[in-house]
């Protein structure tokens, strides 16, 4: 079995990313990218990758120029199979314009599409490649943007509930714009939620005026709360500060979405976070995500999967948190856009606050045709 073609697809929906006035559900991600890669035996393997889909499609294209070499020339041709030969092969290849960024975001597409393509041809999930399928449903947490009051906030976390959701996490939007206003938001869904449900906190980091103590401070205003952990808060590459937040912090630290490779985790792991979340589409995919979560378990942090992105990326969540010794969550993508929620065949299904493991071959999504089709960019 040999890769034989390899291809970028650029996806757009009209909806725009971003909090509805009304206090609504946001569209979710405006831009998708899928990678796909099919074999010269027919089968096929699917990836979603949370990235820019211009430059994806430049990484994969790129001439063939040794130490510069585009990913699709040092894949195709090769067997899926040796996908962690193919990992290394890819690392090399674009040692000199890559190790990170969206060339390390694209190997993980290959990476999980590969996968794909093992299990379909075993017939067999993609756990079961992995090692091991020490469950078969995780806790989900819906996953949500902050609203812009705290009446929607009471209102939102009330329709979670009646959803299934025994956990909640609110981020971006307009929090982190008003230290006043984040306490109130965050008692709000408190205050809906009881002692029953989870409360988690995606901070963001991209605005400004954020600072290592400021931020301190609100997490000091939040404690009483109980937020199960406070993520995303200080810029990426700022690991002094997530050292001292993690030091000081009332409130469990979470971070990791947007680090890459085992290298870029051990670093960041150094800050003793409460929770470390690999995003299998941008960390180096399944392969290095096993050695992110071997080098945690030895640190004694929880490993939680970043998962916001569509049904492929929830899959092979799920496949990893099956494979985990111990899991505790499972990000839940709650946008309402199609390209969210209507681009697959069997969509992943929320059942009585879990996700259930897929049991098909494969990573056990496949995205409809049609659909990609119809919002696909030219």
């Amino acid at each position: 079995m040999k890769i034989a073609h390899a291809e970028i697809l650029h996806l757009r929906q009209d909806q725009s990313y971003g909090t509805p006035g009304d206090g609504g559900e946001s569209y979710g991600v405006q831009n998708l990218c899928l990678l796909r890669l099919d074999t010269d035996d027919g089968i096929t393997g699917w990836a979603d990758i949370e990235t820019q889909p211009f430059v994806a499609r430049a990484v994969m294209d790129a001439p063939d120029q040794q130490a510069f070499r585009g990913i699709r020339h040092t894949i195709i041709g090769q067997n899926p199979f040796e996908v962690d030969r193919l990992w290394q092969a890819m690392y090399t290849d674009s040692a000199y314009y890559g190790r990170g960024g969206v060339v390390m975001q694209v190997m993980s597409g290959v990476v999980n599409a590969c996968y794909d393509i093992m299990g379909k041809a075993l017939d067999m999930p993609v756990c079961l490649l992995l090692g091991a399928k020490n469950r078969d449903r995780v806790r989900a947490y819906a996953s949500t943007l902050f609203r812009n009051t705290p009446e929607q906030m009471g209102k939102a976390v009330r329709a979670y509930a009646a959803l299934g959701f025994t956990a909640i996490k609110f981020g971006w939007g307009v929090f982190r714009d008003d230290m006043g206003r984040d306490v109130e938001l965050v008692a709000a869904a408190r205050q809906a939620a009881g002692e029953n449900i989870d409360l988690m906190v995606d901070s963001g980091w991209m605005k400004p005026g954020i600072s290592v103590q400021n931020t301190l401070v609100l997490l000091r205003k939040l404690e009483k709360y109980h937020p199960v952990w406070f993520e995303d808060c200080l810029h990426p590459d700022n690991y002094d500060g997530y050292e001292f937040l993690c030091r000081e912090s009332p409130v469990p630290i979470a971070a990791g979405e947007q680090e890459a490779t085992l290298y870029g985790f051990r670093r960041l792991m150094k800050a003793r976070l409460g929770f470390v979340q690999p995003d299998l589409s941008r960390c180096g995919g399944l392969s290095e995500a096993k050695h992110i979560a071997a080098y945690a378990a030895t640190e004694q942090i929880q490993v939680v999967p970043h998962a916001w992105l569509t049904d492929l990326l929830t899959a092979a969540s799920l496949h990893f948190n099956a494979w985990l010794p111990h899991s505790c969550y499972l990000e839940f993508n709650v946008s309402k856009g199609p390209l969210a929620r209507n681009l697959f065949r069997s969509p992943i299904q929320l059942d009585n606050g879990y996700l259930r493991v897929p049991d098909g071959p494969g990573l056990g999504v496949e995205p409809d045709p049609e659909m990609a089709r119809r919002f696909a960019v030219a």
